[in-house]
């Protein structure tokens, strides 16, 4: 069964391709989602795409992909990064992995958009790559889970030799020819060299 990323759009989101394209671009909210839903199919990611204008709604959706084990959470919580504490513990409260999103460069832009609520709490923050930073998140969080699972498998124990029954090869290192050994057998092919002749 293919892990789920939760990709969370905070408030006006749903405006995109109509909000101050100059800023945010021509691109819609569905083009949003179809963008990360073909990243995440190439890590093999199941993508459940939410955006809501309530606080409370982001909050029980983080919840819920901690509940349900997801492999990670994209989130580009809007106005409410800079404003929402509710959401900056409901991120620190969960294990999930997140790395938070934004399609501007909130630093080239009104102080106020400095302030990050979620970044202190995040696995990682991509801002001014337009809509392709979502993609860009969902690459970073399948390579997040891939070394994760490179560390637990490098952490289990060695398996023991494997003792092969009759007529089955073992796994032991095959072992040199004893010198006396290999005289003998050189021995043997000389004299039927010998009888030969």
């Amino acid at each position: 069964m293919a892990k789920s990323v939760y990709v969370l759009n905070g408030p006006n989101l749903n405006l995109l391709g109509t909000r101050e394209p100059e800023t945010y671009g021509r691109a819609t909210l569905k083009d949003v989602e179809a963008l990360c839903r073909e990243a995440g199919g190439r890590h093999q990611l199941k993508v459940e795409f939410r955006q809501s204008n309530h606080e409370g709604e982001i909050v029980d959706a983080i919840h819920e992909a901690h509940a349900k084990q997801a492999a990670g959470i994209v989130i580009n919580a809007g106005a409410y990064t800079h404003t929402s504490i509710a959401i900056r513990d409901a991120i620190a409260a969960v294990t999930v992995p997140v790395i938070e999103v934004h399609i501007s460069n909130v630093f080239a832009r009104e102080s106020f958009r400095h302030l990050s609520h979620i970044a202190p709490v995040a696995k990682a923050s991509l801002c001014g790559f337009g809509i392709a930073g979502y993609a860009l998140a969902i690459d970073g969080l399948a390579a997040l889970i891939g070394a994760r699972r490179a560390g637990e498998r490098s952490e289990q124990p060695a398996r023991p030799p494997h003792k092969g029954r009759a007529g089955e090869r073992s796994e032991e290192p095959a072992r040199p020819v004893h010198k006396r050994a290999g005289r003998a057998l050189a021995r043997t092919r000389l004299v039927a060299a010998r009888q030969k002749g």
